[in-house]
Order: structure tokens, then sequence, then C-alpha cells
């Protein structure tokens, strides 16, 4: 870069603000570290949030096409992956669902057996619950009451439950979307909105009642002083002097917004924290390997990438009495068996964009022979009930009219990314899926959906990726940096370390070794406060590093550790 590049120098250089990113800098500015945060999204208020999501530039998030939203989709040849761009990160279009995972999950994957989780962690998810403004929901719709007639007709009626939220509801005694005083932080956060259950979180909560880390975590960190760089993209960090990262790091970006002509700048940190979101770490971690900037990162990088096992499902009622848009995003959920775990969610009125990706419900197996299968169901609904199929084919009403079902399994499946140039664009390098594919569906979902829909006088509905491609999607995208034990193992240990590097850490959804078959958002936020909370504060560090002596020994001097030194 050239030698005007602006030069800002930190203690802490997190990169993302999603909810590892915004945990770690409240917790590093609050112990006495410079920090910055980088966020390649922009900032977003209630004000300038999309009406609804036809609204293109300002929900979907594809700069280069010059929409600016914060929602963003990527297609593999595996799976879709639905997730967020924004100061703030996914919490701004997340669905508020903050669920404990069952205890099994620490028992799997990559990070069983490096800590005793079960005892460490209800602590840090404590703490988490309390910063995000966790509660039950209070405000059950109509979406909420059918998937709890549904869980009767399958007699799964006993696991029924309201979800626990980030949600900021008011008092029972005053009416939705009135104005409170801080209600969280002893008057050191935001003014708040009550719930107006108005079904909107996905599409950006334009009432400020929706917890988003910009009114907790991160409002906080910059009242603290750590400061955020929104619409700013990272594009090279590399060591200064010593290769492994212990006299520094350089960090390069340039600016994504509008006129700026990619405005670079330069940032020297004694410490990174990667928390850019599974996808976003994954690439960064790959492209800065392959330039020779991070050359030790293990090449555990991209296995085993999780999904939640996960599948989007759907009734809808064409020409229904009912507004099953009322609510809040995800307001129930039910475990129809031992495995498998199905959420009511919806989007608001007049937010039908994506029924553009949705069709009539088709069982049997998949490829070629199911797309067969579905030509011939459509075919026989178009026949049989003329008018409900044609009407649950236009996106128009849908969002009043469906009863979306988010399904998520604990069972383990994985796939892995790799860095590669795509058989569609040889000119540059890219993450691509590899490996066997994970399940399309889940046929007790599947199941579920046609007999409630029978039962109910609904049409049972999925995604045309699933059918015609093969293709799943998720929002839960977890693992492809994950812990692990060595450097075979995983990308970073047990305490969030990266292998190979010193002052390095991740602490977003690449760091998660297992499946949890529930909403990764407070799992992230928990494992979040549990590796800041192994950081000293600032004096103690300074202290120790002006104390070090070339040959000391790293137990002594926790913050210089190398990872998976105890």
């Amino acid at each position: 870069m050239p030698a005007s590049t602006p030069l800002e120098e930190f203690d802490f250089v997190i990169i993302g603000s999603g909810f590892g990113g915004s945990v770690s800098a409240l917790r590093l500015a609050e112990k006495g570290y410079r920090v910055a945060v980088l966020e390649q999204g922009r900032r977003w208020t209630p004000q300038s949030m999309p009406a609804s999501n036809w609204n293109t530039a300002r929900w979907i998030h594809r700069p280069r096409l010059g929409l600016r939203g914060f929602f963003n989709m990527q297609f593999f040849r595996h799976v879709v992956v639905l997730h967020g761009n924004a100061v703030g990160g996914g919490s701004i279009t997340y669905g508020n669902t903050l669920l404990v995972p069952p205890s099994r999950v620490w028992q799997e994957g990559t990070w069983a057996g490096l800590a005793d989780w079960q005892a460490e962690m209800p602590t840090h998810y404590a703490r988490a619950q309390q910063m995000l403004g966790v509660t039950t929901n209070q405000r059950l719709g109509p979406a909420d009451h059918l998937l709890q007639q549904m869980a009767r007709e399958v007699g799964a009626q006993a696991s029924f439950y309201p979800t626990e939220v980030g949600i900021f509801f008011g008092d029972a005694d005053r009416a939705p979307g009135a104005t409170y005083e801080d209600p969280y932080f002893n008057g050191e956060g935001p003014p708040r909105k009550s719930c107006i259950a108005c079904g909107g979180c996905m599409v950006g909560c334009r009432h400020d009642a929706k917890n988003t880390l910009d009114k907790n975590y991160l409002y906080l960190a910059e009242r603290k002083g750590a400061q955020v760089f929104a619409e700013t993209r990272v594009v090279d960090v590399r060591p200064d002097g010593a290769e492994d990262g212990s006299s520094g790091y350089w960090i390069e970006t340039v600016s994504t917004a509008p006129g700026e002509r990619q405005a670079p700048r330069r940032f020297r940190a004694t410490s990174v924290v990667w928390a850019a979101s599974s996808l976003g770490t994954q690439e960064m971690l790959f492209r800065l390997r392959e330039r020779g900037s991070l050359p030790k990162i293990s090449q555990a990088l991209g296995q085993r990438v999780r999904t939640n096992a996960e599948s989007l499902i759907a009734v809808r009622y064409p020409g229904g009495r009912k507004d099953l848009s009322e609510g809040i995003a995800i307001g129930s959920g039910i475990y129809i068996d031992e495995h498998t775990h199905i959420e009511a969610v919806r989007y608001p009125k007049g937010s039908d964009a994506m029924a553009l990706l949705t069709t009539v419900m088709t069982l049997g197996r998949p490829g070629p022979t199911r797309i067969a299968v579905w030509l011939a169901t459509l075919l026989k609904q178009l026949l049989t009930r003329p008018v409900p199929t044609l009407r649950a084919m236009s996106p128009f009403g849908s969002a009043q009219e469906t009863v979306i079902f988010l399904c998520m399994q604990t069972l383990e499946g994985h796939l892995s990314m790799r860095w590669r140039r795509p058989w569609y664009w040889p000119f540059s390098k890219t993450l691509v899926t590899h490996g066997d594919r994970i399940p399309t569906f889940i046929p007790a979902a599947n199941a579920f959906a046609v007999k409630a829909a029978q039962a109910t006088g609904g049409v049972a509905q999925t995604t045309l990726t699933e059918i015609l491609f093969n293709v799943p999607m998720t929002a839960h995208c977890m693992g492809g940096a994950a812990m692990g034990r060595t450097p075979e193992e995983g990308v970073c240990d047990a305490r969030n370390r990266v292998f190979g590097y010193r002052n390095m850490y991740i602490v977003d959804g690449s760091m998660l070794g297992a499946n949890l078959g529930v909403n990764p958002s407070l799992t992230i936020t928990a494992l979040a406060e549990r590796a800041m909370a192994h950081i000293p504060p600032a004096a103690a560090r300074r202290s120790a590093e002006s104390a070090a002596v070339p040959h000391q020994d790293p137990a002594t001097h926790p913050t210089l550790e190398p990872a998976g030194q105890a």
C-alpha cells in the first residue's frame, strides 16, 4: 500500500462484528485494551431498515451489484447458506432465537474431551442470556397455535414450547410499541420500544424491539472506547516481524462504502480476533494461507463444516383468513423425535420474496427421479386442487398465508470447504464445497409437514433448490475452523487460540465442533465469553510482556501461550 495510507494502532483488531466479535469488543474494552472492530457491512438504524424484503437494494447484500442490504445468500454445490452482513453481524437479520443445545453435543465432534464443557458452559450461557436480554416469547401468534395443533396430530404436543428470544416485550400494562428508558443495563444502554409482534425480525426490526448486538454488547463496547469501522473489508493480515505473530500483526483493508474507490487503510495490532462468520473466516484464512501471509494456518481449515442437518419447509394456506405473519420471527418449537427439532418461522406482512424459492412438497429419493416425482405431484395438485395450488405458487400474500418450518437435527454429518477455481469461473479461486453430499431433506420433517397440511387444510411446500439441484438451505453454517487438540484435528484450540500463531483467536461460528440441533447464536456468544475470560486485563498483559525474557516459560505468561498449551 502507498506510504500515505492511514495507519491505526490498536491492541486488538477484531474482524467481524457478529456475536463473537461484539462479545470480544466489549470484554476486551472493559479490560483496558485499545480495540478496533472491522466490519464490511453497513450500520443500520430502525429508520433505515427496508419496509419489506422486496426492497432488494436494502435487503440483499451484494455490493458489487449495488445491493447494500444485510441479508446474503451464498450458493454452493452442496448447500445454500443464508447469513448476514452488517454492524452487529447476523443479529440484524436473524430470528432472535437463543436456545441452549442438548448437553450431549459437547461429547460429539472435535471438541469432545477438550474441556469439562458441561461444568464450564452454564456460567457463560447465563451471562450471554443476561446480556442478550433472553426471555420467553410473550407474543404467540396464529402460526404458533397452528404448530401446536400440528404437534397434537403427530403425538408431539408435550414437546411444544414458546421460544427463548432476544426481544424486549415491555410491561403487560403498557401498549406494545411504548418507549422505555434502557431496560437492561442500569441506564448505560439505549432507550427501547416494546415489541408489536409484526413478524418483521428477519427483515430488520423497524420498531426498536429486537435485542440486536448494536444495542447491547457492541453499544457498550463503543461507549468504553472500542472503535467500529463499518464498510471496511480486510484484504490482508500478516505478522509484523516474528513469523508466529508474537511481535504483532499488520492488517490492511479497503472501504466498501460507495464512492470511496476502495480507500485503503492500514492497522497494526498486537492481537487479532477472527469473528467474520464461518464462511467469512474460512474464506479469508484460505486466501491468506495461500498468498503466504499466514502460511502456518492448519490444514484442517475447511474440514467438518456443519449445517445443523437443516431443512426449510412450509405449509401454506391460500386465501386463509388468519394472518400468519403476526407474532415474532420464530415464536415456538417442537421435537418430533429425539434428534429432530422444528420451529415455526414467519416473515412480516408484505415480505413475500422468499416464496420465489418454494414449490409443492415432494417426497421420494434425491436426484433426477425426484424431479419427475415433483412434476407428477404438481400436476396432480393442479388437477385436484387447481385454485389453492395456483395461489400457493404465487409469492404474493405468502407471508400472511404461510407457516415456515425450520427443521434441525443433532445427528452428525458434515462437508468440506476447499479453496479452488470453480468450473464456471476459472479466473480466480473461491470457496467451494467438497465431499459427500449432506442430507438434502429430513424425511421425518417432510412427513410431518405433509400430515400437518392434510390435517389443517394447507399445502405442504419445500424449496426449489432441494428439488431441482439436490441442494438444501441452511441459516446455520458452522465449523470449518473448529476447535481441536492438535493442528491435525482443528484450526484453534479449546481456548480459541489459532494453532501456529501467538495472540490470534477465532470466536465465530467456524469454531463450533459439532451440530448443535438448535440455533447457534447463543452458543457462539457463550463460547466467546469463555474465550475472553481467559485473556487477562491489559495492565497484567503489559506487565508480563515487559518482564518477558527470551526463554520464558509460556505457562507463566498466559497471553503469550502457543495454542494447545494448557
